[in-house]
């Protein structure tokens, strides 16, 4: 089941991938800055025993639970992310140092420096290090700031603390994805090469040759203008060849291959060259009882080599369902971490092969395994490597190895559905759950004009999809098959994303797919919503029963709108009137004011409110018959009182029933 869920639970769900993670504090204001973010985000705090007088004490005062004076019922810890570390801050560091994904600090970032140096080993292997001023008002990405994830971290921290983020890394400044981490959203292998050299030549701005012959190309689209990057190298080039010049007849400075090939580059040349590997390949295998992994391994590995096919380029292995048991293919999918896919007789012996074997479907119930598999696992028909057929010298068993190359890269990942409300407008006015889910999503799909109004929340690298106002089924289809594919998807709406939006739509779309309910995941992050908004520039018009009605018959029949629209005049609703009048349709609100002057006082006080919070911003005041007299659109929100709200001084209050202005006597 999905529902919303409250802001500390979608905190940590956003920073799952920084898991496990740890904050240190050393000073009660640290402590005091930090516990509850980490509280929020799932993280442990460590503070010296000189802060508390022991595990279950509060980090500043040595106290139980300041409110309740209570342990905490399930641990017995006043605050079960809070622990204690005795001795030198520099040996718990070398301690924990290797356990966690990112260290968030509240430390001068001088002894941070000093702290960690030892510690560093290399950027693919050390953990993210953010440093936070105590004040909280900057947010320090240090160490790892792209493999490592310190920048993302840095920027979803600061959206916690409401504070600013500092990444200092050249490819941040320049607007573009990292070049150590482009293909890791779509589950692309690392493969060799001069990875700082090449990062040096774009972070000068220098001409880069990119080679891409499989995989997604999303990331190309999203380039800011004036990338260093030439994507029209010439044939001779891709080919190994001599050919140094560039599109333009510039010499390129550095080369990015994104291939299938495994490439060996010349310790001779001067052009520093990096390689992506996207998992496109799945190797059908097929093995007599008992194969053992290491036979299985080398026969890949000799295919591989043979045929210039790089390991890193390897989605799977596929078989049939008979092999699933056998040891040797389980220990290879464990060791290598590559996912196993199995297929029953009856699905392999539909595909055509080069090489059937009538042995083979004698004993199996179909003509092929290892070709058909892999073809099946690939959604492909056509064999990149025919199967070959291997023994090892004094080891029992044999194994068949066949390699299909799929359309679409598997990027090994859970697909996630972030369905975000932005609210009115204004950054300020997003939960910091919602800016961290669109800060941290692979994808952000949304209308252009809402896409616009969050843009200071996006980051380099991110797939951004602005599609027009009309195209909202397309919005939810396509972001739909990103998360299928692997991606986490934010999904945009203004105001509440449940209401008159987005996240209803999401969810009848995957229903239709036939969803499970649990892949892709959905997590729901709401925000203020129009009514909303407008009440609060106007009073308290909300203060007591309310209900909110949609004008358009675009979606809903204009009868069934009448008979809510009656239904609530007469139960004495304060009603919130959405999209009340368009270029086209202006008799709707005219209608509406009629149905409500039947059982309503013609000064009635009605608002008007249109783009609240935003800088086009305008607030009317007027009463039920003259609402007509002022200039209402679809971008205006009307709220019409019940029969006890009132107008004082410029504002608009709807009791809520209590004595008010009485003095107690008792």
């Amino acid at each position: 089941m999905v529902n919303y869920i409250d802001g500390s639970a979608l905190s940590k769900l956003l920073f799952e991938e920084y898991q496990p993670l740890a904050a240190i504090a050393t000073t009660p204001t640290a402590a005091k800055l930090l516990l509850p973010l980490t509280q929020a985000i799932g993280a442990i705090l460590w503070v010296p025993e000189s802060l508390g007088g022991g595990q279950d004490a509060h980090p500043t005062t040595g106290d139980a639970h300041p409110t309740t004076g209570d342990a905490h019922p399930t641990t017995g810890d006043a605050h079960p992310t809070r622990k204690v570390y005795s001795g030198s801050l520099k040996e718990h560091l070398s301690n924990i140092w290797q356990e966690n994904q990112g260290l968030i600090f509240c430390l001068a970032t001088g002894a941070v420096v000093r702290l960690i140096a030892p510690l560093l080993e290399d950027k693919s292997r050390d953990p993210a290090v953010v440093v936070v001023d105590e004040a909280g008002k900057f947010v320090i990405s240090l160490c790892s700031g792209h493999q490592g994830g310190a920048d993302k971290l840095a920027n979803a921290v600061a959206l916690q603390l409401s504070a600013t983020p500092i990444v200092t890394g050249a490819s941040a400044a320049l607007g573009l994805p990292g070049i150590d981490i482009l293909g890791v959203p779509f589950g692309w292998h690392k493969g060799e090469g001069d990875w700082n050299k090449v990062a040096g030549v774009i972070a000068r701005g220098e001409s880069v040759q990119v080679f891409q012959e499989v995989g997604s190309t999303l990331w190309q689209l999203h380039l800011p203008e004036g990338h260093p990057f030439d994507f029209e190298g010439t044939e001779e080039q891709r080919s190994g060849g001599a050919g140094e010049r560039g599109s333009g007849g510039i010499s390129p400075k550095a080369r990015i291959w994104i291939s299938l090939t495994q490439r060996r580059f010349s310790p001779e040349s001067d052009l520093p060259k990096v390689q992506w590997h996207p998992r496109v390949l799945w190797v059908g295998i097929g093995c007599e009882r008992g194969t053992s992994k290491e036979l299985i391994e080398t026969a890949i590995e000799q295919v591989f080599r043979a045929n210039h096919l790089a390991l890193g380029a390897i989605a799977g292995i596929a078989t049939i369902d008979l092999k699933a048991d056998e040891l040797g293919l389980r220990e290879l999918y464990f060791d290598r971490n590559w996912p196993l896919r199995i297929f029953p007789a009856q699905v392999l012996r539909s595909f055509t092969v080069p090489n059937p074997s009538a042995v083979v479907e004698a004993e199996v119930g179909t003509p092929s395994v290892a070709e058909a598999a892999a073809l099946c696992a690939a959604g492909s028909e056509t064999l990149l490597v025919a199967k070959q057929v291997f023994r090892l010298e004094g080891q029992a068993g044999a194994c068949t190895v066949a390699v299909a190359q799929a359309e679409q890269e598997y990027t090994g990942r859970t697909g996630k559905l972030l369905l975000v409300g932005t609210g009115p407008g204004q950054l300020n006015q997003m939960t910091p759950a919602a800016q961290t889910a669109v800060a941290q999503a692979d994808a952000v799909i949304g209308y252009s004009l809402y896409i616009d109004l969050i843009s200071p929340l996006l980051r380099p690298g991110q797939i951004v999809e602005a599609l027009p106002i009309t195209q909202e089924v397309q919005r939810a289809q396509r972001a739909i098959e990103l998360a299928n594919w692997g991606l986490s998807v934010a999904v945009v709406s203004s105001g509440d994303c449940g209401i008159y939006a987005m996240a209803g739509l999401v969810l009848e779309e995957l229903q239709a797919q036939g969803w499970d309910g649990k892949t892709p995941g959905v997590q729901v992050f709401p925000g203020i919503t129009a009514l909303q908004a407008a009440a609060s520039r106007v009073g308290a018009p909300l203060m007591h029963d309310f209900c909110a009605i949609s004008l358009s018959d675009l979606l809903t029949p204009w009868e069934v709108i009448e008979k809510r629209l009656q239904a609530a005049a007469m139960a004495d609703f304060v009603t919130a009137l959405y999209n009340p009048r368009s270029r086209t349709r202006t008799e709707q609100i005219a209608i509406a004011q009629s149905i409500f002057l039947q059982y309503r006082d013609p000064n009635t006080p009605v608002a008007l409110v249109k783009d609240a919070y935003r800088h086009s911003e305008q607030i009317t005041i007027t009463t039920l018959d003259k609402m007509l007299e002022s200039n209402i659109d679809m971008l205006t929100t009307v709220i019409v009182g019940n029969s006890n709200t009132r107008t004082h001084a410029e504002w608009i209050i709807t009791p809520r029933g209590y004595k008010v202005g009485e003095v107690d006597r008792h």
